[in-house]
């Protein structure tokens, strides 16, 4: 008896490893893009009426400081006042209109159509993001310089990355001499490397017409064409407010152009608490909201229903240093409560998690990550940026850590979906079945044809038991990571930009990236 049962446990392993490398259809996964969240509601209903009353009486009252000329006539042509202060003033009954107006759901295409993603709502979506100047060596568990190629092959690895649906830029291209080369390659090796929806962001206002064409020419050959416009695949991370209360000149500047080519827009708020913002978490969210609510605005005077999220962003401090802690406690229920309170109000939402302080993609990234991605996601943000790949309170990124975060994306995204129940799942009959013949449920019809329906698998997480893993080479994540990496980077890369179209860019415009 014991001689045969090995066998016998084998033979139905195989059974499930084979239906488990089976391909099934993407509608058909245990996960999918976009699947209701806000199951997490941090907030109760009176907390957000007295959030929102707050953010609405500090633009009134206080309003901002530093707004473009543009800026200044939209509003008070609409009812607004600029102070002897140099302050603009949004009434409340304007927000409101801005709120009315604005587009409460769009699609952030895809290159590719089947990318496509559908924001609003309480459909959840994972995206990368940030600004971060250095990169993680896996080698050496050293840092260095980030740079355009580090941008595209971000991009690449992000493209094989199942959980991972939208691209925004994670690093600057420390290897680009100006403005105007930064913004240009970004943009470029960003919608190289993916056919996913991607994200950059704009230090000029000039260089986003200049963006908008070389988007137009990847899309048509046409360097005169309006493509773009009709299937926007790239969104505009703006952080057009310096908190508290003011534009950022610049990039308000680069909001309007981005408006007039047909961009959707992040409108990222980003005070630190403590520091830019008050160190209250209540009083984090009411400044953010109101920064949001003032870009909103300017946004749906241009243009009602551009297409936006509103990327509140509130970061903590440890307010022992200074120095922000991307990984907390209190980092996480922020961001969760800015989702619930965008959602309540009935706008496209944008959050900030997986922004680990931790240096190397150890436990400490672990547990931080999943922490704030996962009440984020369970809050029902429409997009999570910052959830894969970043390091040291976004300091840094890693290949490696984007393919391990991608395992955590996945089980969460799993959390979300719950659990359905219904006469099949509650599964009487096939328990009777069971007990009255093979006594367990390994071969089981049911069990097979829900393995890939039901249940997310890693890709790197390891469920080996200690003989097996020691030997498969006793490798940690970080070593098993490292060899996906290197598994994705030697496939060909993206080719859906046509020769001629690449031509036609390179010889307009200063391109440096060398593609492989």
């Amino acid at each position: 008896m014991a001689t045969g049962s090995p066998s016998r446990r084998a033979g139905g392993r195989n059974a499930r490893i084979a239906k488990r490398s089976a391909e099934i259809p993407r509608e058909a996964r245990a996960v999918q893009p976009g699947m209701p969240g806000g199951a997490y509601q941090p907030l109760t209903q009176r907390q957000m009426t007295q959030i929102f009353d707050t953010s609405l009486a500090l633009l009134d009252d206080i309003g901002m400081g530093q707004a473009t000329p543009e800026f200044i006539d939209l509003v008070a042509s609409a009812g607004g006042i600029f102070d002897k202060d140099e302050r603009l003033h949004f009434p409340k009954s304007m927000i409101h209109t801005a709120i009315e107006n604005a587009a409460k759901e769009f699609t952030l295409y895809g290159f590719s159509p089947e990318h496509d993603v559908h924001i609003g709502g309480q459909r959840v979506h994972f995206s990368t993001g940030g600004a971060a100047v250095l990169m993680l060596e896996h080698e050496t568990s050293t840092f260095r310089h980030s740079s355009i190629k580090d941008v595209y092959e971000i991009g690449r690895v992000i493209n094989a990355l199942e959980h991972i649906h939208v691209y925004v830029r994670t690093v600057v291209a420390r290897d680009m001499e100006t403005s105007r080369e930064l913004d240009l390659n970004t943009a470029y090796a960003v919608m190289a490397s993916t056919t996913k929806p991607i994200g950059t962001s704009f230090f000029q206002p000039e260089h986003v017409h200049e963006v908008a064409q070389i988007f137009n020419i990847a899309l048509t050959g046409d360097p005169d064409a309006d493509e773009f416009r009709k299937r926007p695949f790239c969104i505009a991370n703006n952080t057009f407010v310096v908190p508290p209360l003011r534009f950022a000149e610049d990039s308000a500047l680069c909001m309007a152009e981005q408006v007039r080519v047909g961009m959707p827009i992040n409108l990222l708020s980003a005070g630190q608490a403590g520091a830019t913002s008050p160190a209250t978490l209540a009083g984090s969210l009411s400044q953010a909201l109101a920064e949001c609510l003032a870009g909103l605005t300017c946004v749906n005077l241009l243009s009602p229903g551009h297409p936006c999220t509103m990327g509140m962003w509130p970061f903590v401090s440890d307010l022992r240093t200074g120095a922000m802690s991307g990984g907390s406690g209190e980092e996480a229920v922020l961001n969760a409560a800015a989702a619930q309170l965008i959602n309540w109000i009935g706008l496209p939402s944008g959050v900030a998690a997986g922004m680990t302080d931790s240096k190397l993609p150890d436990q400490q990234a672990g547990h931080e990550k999943g922490t704030t991605v996962t009440l984020a996601a369970q809050a029902g943000a429409n997009v999570v940026f910052e959830s894969a790949g970043m390091l040291a309170s976004l300091l840094a990124c890693s290949l490696e850590t984007l393919v391990i975060d991608n395992d955590l994306l996945g089980a969460v995204a799993r959390t979300i979906r719950g659990i359905e129940v219904d006469s099949d799942s509650l599964a009487a009959e096939v328990i009777d079945e069971v007990v009255k013949g093979a006594g367990h449920f390994l071969g089981h019809e049911q069990t097979l044809r829900v393995m890939q329906t039901e249940y997310m698998y890693p890709v790197v997480g390891d469920r080996l038991s200690p003989e097996d893993w020691a030997d498969g080479g006793s490798l940690n994540v970080r070593e098993r990571a490292s060899r996906r990496v290197a598994e994705i980077l030697a496939l060909p890369p993206p080719s859906h930009i046509t020769p001629t179209a690449e031509v036609l860019i390179r010889d307009r415009f200063p391109i440096h990236l060398e593609l492989a």
